[in-house]
């Protein structure tokens, strides 16, 4: 899926932060394997979900394998990429947790406050996502509130996924 810049956001940082791997797609396979394998699905399920998107304009099928934090319930899901433009409040979303696959009820939130809020629970509760999402932290450990706001404006967006 092509990644491009959100109209809302300051424009000198339109390209996405985070990492890309030379073998992502690789990768994602594996990951994707893993998670869906019984035993193994459950050490690795404990901070992967694999989401199954379906492109708005496109139809077509992804299972997008994303970093989760548990907070209040619900699980937090942050991505720059653009598959998550095909998720929608209200809309429901398959996910496979803890090898199950089941349903989620999605809240977007692309507000700078709700991203830059959910995005420092998340590096916090887990500091792969934070190097991977570039966010560095102060010498009390929480993360840098500027490396924060960069991940919004180059158009980082959150989910609160509620899992039925």
């Amino acid at each position: 899926m092509t990644d491009q810049p959100v109209t809302d956001r300051p424009q000198e940082a339109s390209a996405p932060r985070a990492q890309i791997l030379a073998v992502q797609g690789l990768a994602n396979r594996i990951v994707r394997g893993l998670l869906r394998t019984p035993l193994v699905s459950h050490l690795v399920g404990s901070r992967l979900v694999t989401v199954y998107v379906v492109g708005r304009k496109s139809g077509r099928h992804y299972a997008v394998p994303v970093a989760y934090t548990r907070h209040e319930g619900d699980l937090l899901v942050g991505t720059p990429f653009g598959w998550g433009r095909n998720l929608r409040t209200g809309e429901a979303v398959a996910l496979r947790l803890k090898g199950r696959r089941r349903l989620a009820d999605v809240r977007v939130l692309t507000e700078e406050r709700d991203v830059v809020d959910a995005y420092g629970v998340m590096a916090r509760d887990n500091h792969q996502f934070a190097r991977f999402n570039k966010i560095g932290f102060d010498r009390v450990g929480n993360p840098v509130p500027g490396d924060l706001h960069l991940a919004w404006a180059a158009g980082a967006r959150a989910f609160r996924l509620t899992p039925r």
